[in-house]
């Protein structure tokens, strides 16, 4: 089978794309593996098929690098929605259906893309960490400095301990300066540290304001790919009106043999 795609890139974070809308492509999860395989494949942090919706827009379903169906990509619903500009599905907003419920989005200029994310309502901290689900589990937990963690080895620790093992969670590694924060992230599904995790972003950024150590509701957050910015409001107890704002570059396209 001929498979057509076409790479994104947000901040880093890379995505295999496949229009799907006419059910052409029924990828099983080895195909996928092998089509994220940096040596004998493409090479991304995931696969995204493009699918039709009704009440949407389109849908978009996630495979991690690893072939299983992923939760909620940040970065990687920034991309599609570049995609599906590029496709010309949309125009300049959109929304569409993702693991975790219906999202909005707007292209802005410069090949940004702003995302509405899900609220979230329950933070808890535990171990000396905050975990929160921001669209996918995300364990948050504040350094001085994180430019010289290993961030595969101790964030593969915190990923399979006890806790965490039986359903995965996302390990994030931030320090702040100045109201901005510094990020990085090791990806379940991926099983490395990625360069971006938008949900990982998102979910550091209100971390850092629940635990009192940013005071605004807008907060640049720096990672290895670049620079995200995540707006939010807090109301009580739970954060609304969730924005992820990035970059979503298109790469290539091409066409190869599954």
């Amino acid at each position: 089978m001929k498979l057509k795609f076409s790479k994104y890139q947000g901040t880093g974070n890379d995505f295999i794309m496949v229009d799907n809308r006419h059910g052409l492509y029924p990828l099983s999860q080895t195909q996928i593996q092998q089509l994220c395989d940096r040596r004998f494949g493409i090479g991304a942090d995931g696969l995204i098929l493009l699918g039709n919706c009704n009440g949407a827009d389109f849908e978009m379903i996630y495979h991690n690098a690893d072939g299983h169906v992923g939760s909620m990509c940040g970065n990687g619903g920034r991309c599609v929605v570049a995609y599906a500009r590029d496709l010309e599905i949309i125009k300049d907003d959109c929304n569409f259906m993702a693991f975790d419920g219906l999202h909005e989005a707007i292209c802005l200029e410069n090949s940004l893309v702003s995302l509405k994310m899900i609220d979230v309502d329950a933070l808890k901290f535990e171990n000396d960490a905050w975990v929160l689900d921001t669209g996918s589990p995300h364990l948050v937990s504040f350094k001085e400095e994180v430019r010289e963690i290993n961030v595969k080895e101790e964030g593969a620790k915190l990923r399979n301990s006890p806790a965490y093992v039986e359903h995965g969670i996302n390990v994030n590694f931030v320090s702040i300066q100045s109201e901005e924060l510094s990020l990085r992230t090791y990806e379940r599904g991926v099983e490395d540290e990625t360069l971006a995790c938008g949900t990982g972003a998102t979910a550091s950024a209100i971390a850092a304001f629940e635990a009192g150590l940013i005071a605004s509701e807008s907060v640049k957050v720096n990672v290895l790919g670049g620079q995200l910015e995540v707006k939010f409001k807090k109301n009580n107890t739970a954060y609304h009106d969730i924005h992820l704002k990035g970059p979503a570059e298109f790469v290539f396209r091409g066409e190869v043999d599954v």
